[in-house]
């Protein structure tokens, strides 16, 4: 395989399709998935015009992913504009697609890719951001695994804690505000919990609902970040938060710990603090220890590291971070507020202004920005 080639014909590939009408971002996911299928299909196939090959594939791809977003769009257009408490209604085809794309010949990883593909509508590199993988990585997953179920009857759906772990991944996508779908998630997860009896699907649609009860008070009218503990609790849905307390509380009182259960009780502890300075940080660190025991995640290890910082003091939060790979999403973030608590300005402003350039998103880094800009003007008087 010539990847010389590959790369000298990306950019004319890149520039027909946005010329037929495509978005560059739009553009740019197919030409990716049609630079994979190259990789797979020219060594023993080579074709005789390779850009024409690859406009044809990229374009192919292009509109398969536009008829999906159509439909995904229309199926957010019918769901209510934010989720209702309550029973949820019949099961529609989207909840079973989910189960089909969570297929056994596929392992749980492979299936929520290509689900948040295929039925979920998020870009390649939405989802390698969410899995902390570069986008080729994630673009070959994805591929691999449409391949291995193009030849397979959709008659065995896949497990419910595949299905589970796309429906939080989608949620988390739409909450971070680039593609709008956390309620489209809540509504699935509401059926879900309709027809299965499992502490865990109740505790996802806990924590959904305390998370999204935050949801109006998280930006600012600019549309800034509103951090957590600077957040209007007036502006925090009540009901919503009643809810998912009492459907957690429900799934707690079963003896049945897992992930989903130990996130919301965390995120009730949060809810149930009038402020921020009413936080029972002791009990959060516990949850964590908990959590990091179910998951042995270094993400879950660098929100508890926040959390030891504010319930044992700011050097205690650093030691906890000691141990963590700095490469983490967010690492330099907290460690940025951890080092600002401890009084040293200087470092939390360097360290500030380097997750402003690592941030995933715009909303992100010009929160970041203003940190350091916040404590370089102290420095400076």
């Amino acid at each position: 395989m010539d990847e010389a080639l590959l790369r000298s014909l990306t950019p004319g590939v890149l520039s027909v399709l946005v010329r037929r009408g495509a978005d560059f971002a739009a553009a740019e996911d197919a030409v990716q998935d049609a630079l994979v299928e190259a990789v797979r299909v020219w060594p023993e196939r080579p074709p005789r015009d390779p850009k024409g090959w690859l406009v044809t594939v990229a374009w192919r791809r292009f509109l398969d992913a536009t008829r999906a977003d159509t439909a995904r769009r229309r199926r957010e257009e019918a769901a209510d504009q934010e989720p209702a408490p309550g029973p949820a209604p019949t099961a529609d085809d989207t909840l079973r697609l989910y189960f089909l794309c969570a297929h056994p010949s596929l392992t749980p990883s492979s299936a929520v890719a290509l689900t948040l593909r295929a039925v979920g509508g998020l870009s390649t590199r939405q989802i390698a951001e969410a899995y902390l993988v570069p986008e080729a990585t994630m673009a070959q997953r994805i591929s691999r695994a449409k391949r291995t179920v193009s030849g397979v009857r959709f008659d065995r759906p896949g497990d419910v804690a595949t299905v589970l772990r796309v429906l939080y991944l989608v949620f988390n996508e739409g909450y971070s505000g680039d593609v709008d779908l956390a309620a489209e998630a809540i509504r699935l997860t509401r059926q879900l919990a309709a027809v299965i009896d499992h502490p865990e699907v109740a505790g996802l649609l806990a924590l959904m609902l305390l998370h999204h009860a935050r949801r109006a008070a998280r930006t600012a009218p600019d549309g800034s970040l509103v951090p957590l503990a600077e957040q209007d609790r007036t502006r925090w849905d009540t009901e919503a938060i009643a809810e998912g307390v009492v459907i957690l509380q429900g799934a707690l009182a079963r003896d049945r710990l897992g992930e989903f259960q130990a996130q919301a009780a965390i995120a009730a502890l949060h809810a149930d603090a009038p402020t921020a300075g009413e936080t029972d940080w002791v009990q959060i660190v516990e949850w964590y220890d908990e959590l990091a025991r179910l998951t042995d995640s270094p993400v879950v290890r660098l929100n508890r590291a926040v959390a030891v910082g504010e319930a044992d003091g700011p050097r205690a939060g650093l030691a906890a971070l000691a141990g963590l790979d700095d490469s983490l999403p967010r690492h330099c973030a907290v460690a940025a507020y951890l080092h600002e608590r401890d009084g040293d300005l200087g470092t939390a402003a360097r360290l500030y202004a380097e997750a402003a350039r690592k941030a995933a998103n715009l909303a992100e880094r010009d929160h970041l920005t203003r940190q350091a800009a916040r404590l370089n003007a102290r420095l400076r008087h």
